[in-house]
């Protein structure tokens, strides 16, 4: 049983920039007392903001009296730094993904049982509004049975903004493959009705040589997926994320008694209740269309980023802690959420095939996955390691390679 603690929670934060929109907690008792980071001019600056201790080597950082470690450092290095807190005794809140490879996954899942430690998945978006609000319909039996689920998370940019945040050539938004970045479009669906996928099959819609915000961009993997998902009870899952036009997040549950997603047109953080005529009550309106507060905190998760899902993250951490009951977003379904990726991507390189998501929970089926270090990561030069882009190696083009030079330079970073 994790230890409980009763004062403020003395955290760590890993990662100065989305870190600092992370690690804000006062509201819910979280303390910031220390910062990390290798970019040494952000974390002075960090650090001087907030009046607290910051590091370079996260090794040292470690020894800091701290309760609890936030990591928001790059997207594929989150399994081996919360491995290591949780073996110096910190609980853990770890940003998307959980891990950057199947083996990863294993180590991480062992090291969270060893440890009897706190660690939640940081995935914020379950936490809107409206996707509470139908976590607690569906729970209710309003739309009855989970039969079939979209979740959608498009979000384009023009390659100014993609290079801003990505400064350096093999920096990860540049080269993670399409189906990597799924946690947002999966996380609702799989929160709200307490499902896990068991299959994925990914398709890919490639890089696209017409379109100036891939072009101009570092970005050499393709411009958007589908990831189509086999949940355990049978019903079936559409995934929907990249760089396509048309910027929106979308949840969708149909159930075999109704249907329930947030709203297209308008205001879309309002959620549409339908019922079928010859299913409603009498006196029962067959759609309904309204904007649910939050369950709780709603003034101060009204302010959070990311439609309050930033509030919420460090909401649960906080109460898990507190009260030693692991959290929703545990360390097997951070998990589970992540390597949906990384086995999509697997598909659509094998023309779309099925691969399984293993349920690492067991540790029988754990063992034959703890040493796959498969991954187009460029740290990983390997043979056999799979390319970024379903069209293989993609090479920047001459207006990415000056556009990048120029922007990089305005953040102040003069590497490659």
């Amino acid at each position: 049983m994790p230890r409980r603690v009763k004062r403020n929670i003395r955290v760590g934060v890993v990662g100065v920039g989305r870190g600092m929109r992370m690690g804000t907690g006062a509201a819910v008792g979280l303390e910031v007392v220390a910062l990390c980071d290798t970019w040494e001019e952000r974390l002075t600056v960090a650090g001087e903001q907030l009046g607290v201790e910051t590091y370079t080597d996260y090794d040292r950082f470690l020894e800091h009296d701290l309760d609890a470690v936030i990591l928001a450092n790059y997207f594929h290095q989150h399994a081996p730094f919360a491995i290591k807190a949780l073996a110096a005794g910190k609980h853990v809140m770890s940003e998307t993904a959980a891990c950057s490879t199947l083996g990863e996954g294993v180590a991480l899942a062992r090291a969270v049982e060893k440890s009897g430690l706190i660690y939640m998945f940081a995935e914020n978006y379950p936490y809107s509004a409206y996707n509470q609000e139908m976590r607690r319909l569906y729970r209710k039996g309003v739309v009855g049975e989970f039969k079939y689920g979209e979740g959608e998370y498009v979000h384009p940019d023009p390659p100014e903004v993609k290079l801003g945040r990505s400064c350096g050539r093999d920096h990860w938004r540049n080269w993670i493959p399409a189906t990597y970045y799924c946690t947002h479009s999966i996380a609702p669906v799989m929160h709200i009705t307490g499902t896990r996928p068991v299959k994925v099959n990914g398709f890919v819609v490639p890089f696209d040589f017409e379109d100036p915000t891939m072009t101009h961009s570092m970005k050499r993997s393709d411009t958007s997926c589908v990831i189509i998902c086999r949940m355990d009870n049978g019903a079936v899952m559409k995934a929907i994320h990249g760089s396509l036009r048309g910027h929106g997040n979308y949840v969708r549950i149909h159930g075999n008694k109704g249907l329930m997603e947030n709203c297209r047109h308008g205001d879309r953080h309002r959620l549409k209740v339908w019922r079928e005529l010859w299913e409603k009550k009498k006196g029962e309106p067959v759609e309904t269309v309204y904007t649910p507060d939050f369950p709780v905190h709603h003034d101060q998760a009204s302010r959070a980023g990311h439609s309050g899902g930033d509030f919420f993250t460090t909401y649960h951490f906080a109460e898990a802690i507190r009260t030693g009951e692991p959290p929703d977003l545990d360390v097997y379904t951070g998990v589970e959420m992540s390597i949906a990726g990384i086995q999509a991507w697997r598909s659509a390189l094998d023309d779309s095939s099925p691969y399984e998501i293993p349920d690492f929970r067991k540790e029988s089926v754990r063992r034959k996955y703890a040493k796959d270090d498969w991954s187009p990561d460029p740290d990983r030069k390997r043979k056999g390691q799979p390319p970024s882009s379903i069209l293989g190696r993609i090479k920047p083009s001459p207006e990415a390679l000056a556009l990048s030079k120029k922007v990089w330079a305005e953040r102040g970073y003069f590497g490659k």
